[in-house]
């Protein structure tokens, strides 16, 4: 009977340390294998969830393992003792199987915009946690009473086991990192007539990147980082595994959560050409300072060799009162300013796209341009884009037929037909600076206008105060403002009554799938713009 039930408890511990550790390999993943302890940051944030019946499952296992280890010693009622402990174990068993279970369902049910990538890292990774969890099993076979005990806790602290899998893992790793750095400098050194554009800022590098590509495709092949490759490794496999001879142009999108880190990428690649979108306060929780986010996103510029070529925003004064330490040709962009060197006029969004006229410094004509892409930025990133396709010899004429054929980039300002009404899905990555200019875009259209929002993240301590402010932009907007998550969204809710917003239009909810059928209800005769802003990564929960 003893080993029976201990055969169902090794089953559902099977089950567990499975989905346990698919789901902490999964937030490892995201938080980019812990680099600048994100991981552990993450793990600590959610410390909740080790307030969970595993600890009811440990006190379970000491009661069982001396239980048993009294049967052993004593021939006094050994029935009794074995009884108990069998009893103790299928608890155990029940409890391993409940949780099993509710985690395999709250994964299937989760929407993750990043789904674990079982890369080769991964399958180490899942090697050595296996090995990890192996322990136990060698101490059954040698005999030793503890294993319960070291079960119930290898399960309880399955995320710290994933971290020193990784930390196992490290030196490995880093030996395969360096082999693959090897090939792609020497295959960016093989390209002599490459040219290479950086792109960084605190918003809007992926947009920019993914405009610039389409609108210098027009003449030239072009290859941008997939996704948002925008780390070491994501450059390493940009160019080992997507740049080919035919490749006239590397756009190479650089991130940063530390000052450093956009000079290193520099050093990796090697840009001629280097477009800065705009500084802001993102990632100022792993930066320090603001002072640190400017000087580090213009380590790109100041990375860019003598002869380069630098696109600078002069409607973002961060930009345009920094002492730039080297000198290279650089080209301004700008919107208000009326010095910029190519600046947008005559402005004008609708649920069709936009509009705007392009005049040139020391030029007299104008040059109408038209996008499917909506907002001010988008026409920012288009400015930085004509700027490049005009120092690379490509005719205005070219670059305006380009420009109408830019893709919408996917969850960012994207406008879409969502059965009854009109979706403007800006969900990824929201900020304060994105988040005013998706405001902006929504108050431009016609009809019922709704705000569905968790709120912004990963703006240390100001992260209340730009909530708040959020909440004041929506009420000047929106009609209604629909909140995902009490806790987070409540400087929002703040920042929506001090500006007289109407409480019955405000609507809490636990999730964002709830949302939709809240907004397809509103629908009666006018039209309805939904702008989804921001859907919290993974490894955020409330």
């Amino acid at each position: 009977m003893m080993y029976l039930v201990l055969l169902l408890v090794s089953i559902s511990f099977f089950f567990l340390s499975f989905y346990r550790s698919k789901r902490n390999l999964h937030m490892l993943q995201q938080n980019l294998y812990n680099e600048n302890n994100r991981y552990l940051k993450w793990t600590f944030r959610n410390s909740s969830q080790f307030l969970s019946l595993d600890l009811v499952v440990i006190f379970l296992s000491i009661i069982t393992t001396l239980l048993i280890r009294i049967d052993k010693e004593s021939a006094i009622y050994p029935s009794f003792n074995t009884v108990a402990a069998c009893g103790s174990l299928f608890v155990i068993f029940i409890i391993y199987l409940l949780l099993a279970s509710n985690l395999k369902a709250r994964m299937l049910n989760d929407q993750n915009k990043k789904p674990l990538v079982v890369t080769s890292r991964v399958k180490r990774l899942i090697f050595t946690t296996s090995v990890i969890y192996l322990v136990p099993i060698i101490m059954i076979i040698l005999g030793n009473n503890f294993y319960l005990i070291v079960i119930s806790v290898l399960l309880w602290l399955n995320p710290f086991v994933v971290f020193v899998a990784n930390i196992i893992n490290y030196p490995y790793e880093r030996c395969v990192y360096y082999h693959f750095k090897r090939m792609a400098q020497s295959k960016l050194k093989s390209m002599q007539n490459l040219k290479i554009i950086g792109i960084t800022g605190s918003y809007g590098k992926t947009s920019s990147k993914n405009i610039l590509s389409d609108i210098l495709n027009v003449k030239y092949n072009a290859l941008p980082t997939p996704r948002n490759l925008n780390t070491y490794n994501g450059l390493i496999m940009t160019v080992n595994n997507h740049m080919d001879k035919f490749t006239d142009i590397f756009i190479a999108e650089m991130g940063a959560y530390v000052k450093g880190e956009i000079r290193g990428l520099c050093n990796l690649v090697h840009p001629k050409y280097g477009i800065l979108t705009t500084i802001g306060t993102a990632h100022l929780e792993s930066f320090g300072s603001e002072e640190n986010i400017i000087q580090g996103k213009f380590e790109l510029i100041e990375s860019l060799p003598s002869d380069g070529f630098a696109v600078l925003n002069g409607d973002d004064p961060k930009q345009v009162n920094y002492n730039l330490k080297n000198k290279v040709k650089t080209i301004w962009i700008g919107i208000d300013n009326q010095e910029a060197d190519v600046r947008a006029t005559n402005i004008k969004c609708s649920n069709k796209g936009t509009t705007f006229d392009v005049v040139f410094k020391g030029g007299n004509d104008s040059y109408t341009f038209t996008t499917k892409l909506l907002g001010n930025h988008n026409v920012y990133n288009i400015l930085a884009g004509i700027a490049c396709g005009i120092e690379f010899g490509i005719d205005i004429e070219d670059l305006i037929h380009a420009v109408s054929g830019v893709r919408p980039v996917e969850h960012r300002l994207e406008l879409k037909k969502l059965g009854n009404f009109y979706q403007i899905d800006d969900a990824y990555n929201s900020n304060p600076v994105g988040a005013k200019n998706a405001c902006q875009v929504l108050g431009m259209m016609p009809g019922v206008k709704v705000v569905v929002t968790p709120g912004m993240i990963e703006l240390g301590e100001k992260e209340d105060e730009y909530n708040k402010e959020f909440g004041r932009q929506i009420a000047e907007v929106a009609d209604y403002a629909v909140l995902i998550g009490a806790k987070k969204t409540k400087p929002i809710y703040d920042g929506l009554l001090d500006k007289g917003f109407d409480k019955d239009k405000i609507v809490v909810l636990n999730d964002v799938r709830d949302a939709y059928p809240f907004v397809s209800s509103l629908v009666k005769r006018q039209e309805v713009y939904a702008l989804f802003e921001n859907d919290l990564p993974d490894t955020y929960n409330e």
